[in-house]
């Protein structure tokens, strides 16, 4: 059984990179779209993310698009309208991956990069204060250019390996109608 307690940190680094993307080459204050104040934009409607059967999709609080199975998010999707140009690269995910989990041991287990999306599979452990390592957990960060929008992955806290593969392929196959791909 997983420890909650441990995964915390790696729920912050999903809300860190898919809220800021600091190293995502998002330094320029500015985006031109003349309304990004910086936080994700919420998923629009004509955004199809194909998600396994039984899984379920609901849009949080916070405006992000989380999916999985009934009950139990896996998947969070967010949407940054007019960043498609700044679709990051495998390598920049997986060094930003590495500056934010310090305190994890980390493997990165899968890295698939094309022009339309990086995605990147890892298992962590917590490195635990008497020098060992606590219990591995699955996970996935990915981003997805549609047309000039940018979608950004990740896994939640508490996914299976099989959540997790389900997960990396929903976001590799995110279309928006009329898009082009």
């Amino acid at each position: 059984m997983r420890s909650w307690k441990h995964m915390a940190p790696a729920s912050l680094l999903a809300l860190t990179l898919l809220g800021g993307c600091k190293g995502c080459g998002q330094e320029d204050a500015a985006s031109g779209t003349g309304e990004d104040d910086g936080r994700p934009s919420s998923i629009r409607s004509g955004v199809k993310v194909p998600l396994p059967d039984g899984w379920s999709a609901l849009v949080a609080p916070d405006e992000s698009f989380q999916a999985g199975p009934p009950g139990r998010p896996v998947l969070r999707v967010d949407l940054r309208r007019g960043d498609g140009e700044q679709l990051p690269s495998v390598d920049t995910l997986a060094d930003r991956v590495r500056e934010e989990l310090k305190d994890f041991e980390l493997s990165l287990d899968q890295e698939e990069e094309t022009e339309r999306y990086s995605l990147l599979r890892i298992t962590l452990a917590p490195k635990l204060a008497d020098g060992g390592v606590g219990p591995e957990a699955p996970g996935f960060f990915g981003a997805r250019r549609v047309g000039n929008d940018l979608f950004l992955c990740a896994s939640l806290p508490g996914a299976s390996a099989e959540d997790v593969l389900r997960a990396t392929e929903a976001c590799r196959e995110i279309q928006v109608q009329g898009a082009l791909p």
